[in-house]
């Protein structure tokens, strides 16, 4: 079991920067692979970024390649996304999850959630 608390969400206008977190219970968090999720009022939840449990694997939807960075911690059991040059359309709950699978890109294939944190861009 893996239970992932999500933080770092906010307000932010238009070309700044954010950066999440996602601390994760338990000790096997280093087996995990773990993804940024995110959903915008009416929409889908949509994939945004994942990275693989050991090494430097990632993996990113369009929209934000160049723009948002995915990393972690694992002795701090924490995956971080960093958000720049955020956009209006950016706008969303973002979530993280947890996954034994690789590559993984869609919500199906994560075990793990955590409760969603807002952001919000203001043009």
């Amino acid at each position: 079991q893996v239970q992932l608390v999500e933080s770092g969400g906010g307000l932010v206008q238009a070309g700044g920067s954010l950066r999440l977190s996602c601390v994760g219970s338990g000790r096997t968090f280093s087996s995990y692979a773990m993804g940024w999720f995110r959903q915008a009022p009416g929409k889908e939840r949509e994939f945004v970024a994942a990275r693989i449990w050991n090494g430097g694997r990632t993996s990113y939807v369009d929209s934000v390649k160049g723009r948002f960075t995915i990393s972690r911690d694992n002795a701090k059991n924490t995956v971080y996304l960093q958000m720049n040059s955020l956009k209006p359309d950016d706008t969303a709950v973002y979530y993280c999850a947890a996954t034994g699978r690789w590559p993984a890109t869609k919500s199906d294939e994560y075990d793990y959630w955590g409760q969603g944190t807002q952001v919000t861009v203001s043009s």
